[in-house]
């Protein structure tokens, strides 16, 4: 197996050769993303917790409501 040379990595193109072009690699790292993965629920608990004291004291409107809500997401998911 040979290893790629910086040109055929892409290195240096910038970040639209991260991004699938294709619509078949575009679904395939979707699904990706939606794999499942064992977490423990203990860290799904203190991740909420930090979350959502951060959120108590954030002074950013966007950025308490953006944690709120990812701690709801997460409470949900427990």
């Amino acid at each position: 197996m040979s290893t790629p040379t910086q040109s055929q990595r892409g290195v240096g193109r910038g970040v639209s050769t991260l991004i699938p072009q294709s619509a078949t690699d575009q679904a395939m790292a979707a699904l990706t993303g939606l794999e499942t993965v064992p977490v423990h629920v203990g860290l799904l608990q203190a991740a909420t917790l930090l979350l959502e004291e951060a959120a108590r004291t954030a002074s950013d409107d966007a950025t308490k409501a953006a944690m709120a809500r990812t701690a709801g997401m997460l409470r949900a998911a427990m």
